[in-house]
């Protein structure tokens, strides 16, 4: 707290507003310090026998922010020769969100921790 006197020796100073966080609350820094140091996840794309090249990359297209036309048929075409491929790395909330909507578009998705395996 600051405490800013008009003249030395006389009183009648102005204090600044506190910032108060309610109980149970936490503040902007602590959320943005536990995005920080959440782990990572994946969001996978996996290959089905149903849903056409050109719908894949639409989908993909539509569902993650910034990803680019190149970066959905890579991804696509990786599916589709490997059987699955990594669509993203982000938070765990994220990659949920994003799982969530490419399988409400109809297409075979899954999450897992990015911290293990390759």
């Amino acid at each position: 707290m600051t405490v800013l006197a008009s003249a030395p020796g006389k009183g009648g100073g102005l204090l600044e507003r506190p910032v108060i966080t309610a109980p149970g609350r936490e503040s902007e820094f602590d959320l943005k310090k536990k995005r920080k140091t959440s782990p990572p996840y994946r969001v996978i794309l996996h290959n089905d026998n149903f849903n056409k090249r050109e719908y894949v990359v639409q989908v993909l297209m539509k569902v993650i922010p910034g990803m680019t036309l190149d970066n959905a048929v890579n991804i696509m075409q990786e599916a589709h020769y490997n059987g699955l491929s990594v669509v993203i790395v982000c938070s765990q909330a994220d990659a949920e969100e994003h799982c969530m909507q490419l399988r409400g578009n109809g297409l075979l998705s899954s999450i897992e921790p990015a911290s293990g395996g390759c």
